[in-house]
């Protein structure tokens, strides 16, 4: 699988979702994932570097509990770049 799938899930989930709405990487993982619910784990490292790639290009933003983060650490959720907040 390629890094191009990942990205596209993360903008495709994004783009499903109310404005100011936010996802988890991991519904990004179940989303990409073969058939197996088990398999999404095996995914998430694609997963990770997506939403590294997307961040870099400002693509999307992250942010945890309301508060804006500018890198992938912790937990955190992924929002469009666009919205405000």
């Amino acid at each position: 699988m390629r890094i191009e799938v990942a990205n596209a899930a993360v903008l495709n989930l994004l783009t499903e979702r109310e404005p100011g709405a936010t996802i988890c990487p991991s519904e990004v993982a179940r989303r990409i994932a073969s058939d197996d619910d088990a398999n999404w784990r095996k995914v998430m490292p694609l997963v990770l570097a997506a939403v590294d790639h997307l961040l870099d290009r400002e693509s999307i933003k992250l942010s945890w509990k309301g508060k804006a983060l500018s890198a992938r650490t912790g937990p955190y959720r992924i929002g469009r770049a666009n919205d405000s907040g």
